[in-house]
């Protein structure tokens, strides 16, 4: 469980880096609402806690029980619509009273060490039809209880980090360039059916999204998209360098309610008015840089389980930060997602701390050559 480990080996510098956008990102929320940046200061500090003693205990230990954890993320999430608190027509927090928090966050987490070391264990038989299969069902069950909360960025960007994850443990490029054969003329068809009057694909409120998104100047869609449309003018009118933080500005997005909720899904549009062209720059080359340096320790991984662990954090943030800022910008359909260490959400942000832990704990026990 405890092994004895070299200071040298630590990477203090991932730890910089995301204590210094976690702490951007305290800011940022404070000006938002005040009320937000107290609770996240002391999902910071639990955050920082549990990642310093996740970073000591050795990551092997811990995906021996990848099955105790899976299941345990399942009956979390089939908790939420027994016992779950409704908030903007969305199930998806289990309030216990004292604190509330987000299953579908810590099951990010827990999924990326379940896959990891499901496929570090059929490593051989990675592009067997049993495996595959196996896999698929395990990722089916959780993301068929987090769509239905409803919350459709979070299925997606659970399933594209699978994606990574599997096409890392050595699936056949065989089978990649078949289902790559098969998905694109899929998606297109699917895309159409979609945009039918009258489709049953999706939900009402996920079509007319989507329809928003296209049809921005339609004025039947206005009560969908202004988030949208008001977000990227708040970007656009911090210029360089920004109106400054906590703004008195009326007309800014905090203080105007231009959008709802802006300390969470649209908190990349109060970093562009706030901290201007410049303060997004900082955030999203954080965040890549975070990302990237994820994937260095996994590249030096002492096997394949660490290697896959470090890479499906490393996806995780990307994917989440590419949809995060995407729906900001409006280079996405309006989907609700946080952006990692940056908006609030102590459940976000704790697992996330959770999951540097780890990797820094592979950093810990680097590949013997």
């Amino acid at each position: 469980m405890l092994r004895q480990y070299r200071l040298k080996d630590y990477k203090f510098r991932l730890i910089l880096w995301v204590v210094a956008i976690s702490v951007l990102g305290i800011m940022v929320i404070g000006s938002a609402q005040d009320a937000a940046q107290k609770k996240q200061i002391i999902g910071l500090v639990i955050g920082l806690i549990l990642m310093v003693a996740a970073s000591l205990i050795d990551y092997s230990w811990l995906l021996n029980f990848y099955w105790i954890y899976y299941v345990l993320g399942i009956a979390m999430l089939a908790a939420v619509p027994l016992v779950g608190k409704n908030v903007n027509g969305a199930t998806r927090w289990i309030d216990l009273g004292f604190f509330q928090f987000q299953p579908s966050d810590v099951m990010k987490i827990i999924l990326i060490l379940f896959f990891s070391k499901l496929f570090m264990m059929h490593e051989e038989k990675i592009s067997t039809v049993k495996v595959i299969f196996l896999s698929l069902l395990c990722l089916v069950v959780p993301l068929a209880f987090i769509i239905k909360q409803p919350d459709l960025s979070t299925t997606i960007s659970i399933a594209m980090v699978f994606c990574v994850l599997i096409f890392i443990a050595g699936l056949s490029y065989k089978i990649i360039g078949g289902i790559i054969v098969i998905a694109i003329p899929l998606v297109t068809v699917v895309f159409s059916l979609i945009l039918q009057p009258g489709q049953t694909i999706l939900r009402g409120y996920q079509y007319n999204r989507i329809m928003a998104w296209l049809h921005p100047e339609d004025p039947q869609y206005y009560s969908i998209i202004y988030q949208q449309l008001n977000s990227k003018i708040a970007i656009g009118s911090g210029q360089l360098y920004g109106k400054g933080l906590n703004t008195n500005v009326v007309s800014s997005v905090k203080n105007g309610n231009f959008i709802a909720e802006a300390q969470t899904d649209f908190i990349f549009a109060v970093v562009g008015e706030e901290l201007g062209f410049l303060g997004c720059c900082i955030i999203i080359i954080l965040e890549l840089i975070i990302a990237i340096e994820c994937v260095r320790i996994g590249k030096k991984a002492r096997d394949s389980a660490g290697m896959m662990v470090c890479c499906g954090l490393a996806a995780q943030i990307f994917f989440q930060t590419f949809i995060n800022i995407g729906v900001a910008t409006g280079l996405l359909p309006n989907t609700g997602i946080a952006l990692p260490f940056v908006s609030a959400g102590v459940t976000s942000l704790v697992s996330f701390f959770i999951g540097i832990g780890i990797v820094l704990n592979v950093g810990l026990q680097v590949k013997k050559y």
